[in-house]
């Protein structure tokens, strides 16, 4: 092929990879997150937090009201860093039909814990229970969250497939955790209440409603990828790339024939 050629077939393609550079996922999911948390299991608690990267640390600042008073509420960023897919449960997850969704009904949809929101300490799914280390709402309900954690950078570059979920409801209405609703299936010395989901957000532009794939982090399962669905990314890149090569192969013609004519 000519050089001049050569060169135009170059610029032709110039457009596709700029286009499959701004489809591509950033390697570093940095700056700022919002969610905002809605009720679960009626607990009328709701509020909103910011997960803010910066390099490998995490910053989470969460503002909630009406959870219960004077009482610890565990925190998690629950979901996966390895393309499973989870999300917020609705009232369908309630499989005993006791009127709540309990944390075991709901993992399968929310996915396990990544992170716990400790107040100190260890912030492994090992501390998911660690009531003593979690915030407690105020005597109005509120309760308000500020901390900084180091992450691994499969938590920066999959932060939009976590969401947080607080726990810790009154089924009673009686302004503390009690056994109303039974023992808690994660730790039988505590009650339902106080384990049970009270509110849950996705970040903001995270995929919604999809069904979870592999179940609750068993790396089992497949990925809609796997499923012949096709990457959103490999979409583009095969969309851009036959563009491209349209593209290219037109000024060929083009050229070529420009060039025949010419030399008549």
């Amino acid at each position: 092929m000519p050089l001049r050629l050569n060169r135009l077939a170059a610029f032709a393609a110039l457009p596709a990879v700029l286009t499959l550079a701004a489809a591509a996922p950033a390697s570093a999911a940095g700056g700022a997150h919002q969610i905002d948390l809605q009720q679960l299991n009626d607990s009328k608690a709701s509020g909103t937090a910011l997960l803010d990267i910066k390099g490998n640390e995490l910053t989470v600042k969460i503002e909630s009201e009406g959870l219960v008073p004077g009482a610890p509420h565990a925190q998690h960023l629950h979901g996966s860093t390895d393309g499973h897919d989870f999300h917020c449960p609705s009232a369908d997850a309630d499989k005993n039909g006791d009127g709540v969704v309990s944390t075991a009904e709901g993992l399968p949809s929310y996915g396990d814990i990544n992170i716990s929101l400790t107040t100190k300490g260890d912030t492994s799914k090992d501390s998911g229970l660690a009531v003593d280390r979690m915030p407690t709402a105020d005597k109005d309900g509120k309760l308000s969250y500020s901390r900084t954690i180091e992450v691994s950078q499969k938590v920066v570059d999959h932060i939009k497939d976590l969401h947080l979920v607080q726990h810790g409801i009154d089924t009673n209405g009686n302004g503390k955790y009690d056994f109303n609703k039974g023992k808690s299936e994660l730790d039988p010395k505590l009650p339902q209440e106080a384990t049970a989901p009270a509110n849950c957000g996705m970040i903001k532009g995270a995929a919604v409603g999809s069904m979870p794939v592999g179940g609750v982090e068993t790396g089992g399962g497949t990925t809609p990828q796997e499923e012949g669905m096709g990457s959103p990314y490999l979409a583009a890149a095969g969309g851009a790339g036959l563009l491209a090569a349209g593209g290219v192969a037109l000024l060929a013609r083009r050229t070529e024939r420009a060039r025949v004519d010419g030399g008549r």
